[in-house]
């Protein structure tokens, strides 16, 4: 294979930190993934995630925005929200969340569904990044890589 070809394929959204925004993410993420069976699932998470972004940080402020990717390789669909970050602290991917609560199960849940969820924090926020694997008795290759 040359070296500038890659397997995988990207796409990016940026929404305005809109609570209507998250269904033009998760239909927009449905039509990339449209035939996939990890469409549902990808789907699932990219709703959570979005909301999250609106929901927990300055994303959902005056002028906030977050920032999808889909990444979509043979072995794996990787999805990624990006949020402006500037409220509380750093999401927390985790099980342990009281199951009687209103808040705070949603990256529990993500976690529950995807393979693999990473909270990469900068100084503009946070990007969260839940892998499905395609075969899920193996591990995938992250996109992006051969």
């Amino acid at each position: 294979m040359h070296e500038y070809t890659s397997t995988s394929r990207v796409w990016g959204l940026s929404c305005p930190g809109f609570p209507e925004e998250v269904s033009r993410a998760r239909r927009w993420t449905r039509d990339i993934l449209r035939g996939s069976p990890l469409a549902d699932d990808a789907e699932l998470i990219v709703s959570e995630l979005s909301a999250n972004a609106i929901l927990h940080t300055a994303s959902g402020r005056e002028h906030g925005s977050f920032h999808l990717a889909v990444c979509v390789s043979a072995q794996v669909v990787a999805v990624s929200v990006t949020d402006d970050g500037g409220v509380g602290g750093t999401p927390k991917v985790g099980h342990d969340q009281d199951q009687d609560a209103e808040h705070g199960r949603g990256l529990g849940m993500v976690s529950a569904i995807a393979h693999r969820v990473v909270v990469h924090d900068s100084d503009h926020g946070h990007t969260v990044t839940a892998e499905l694997y395609a075969d899920p008795r193996g591990e995938g290759r992250p996109c992006g890589t051969t």
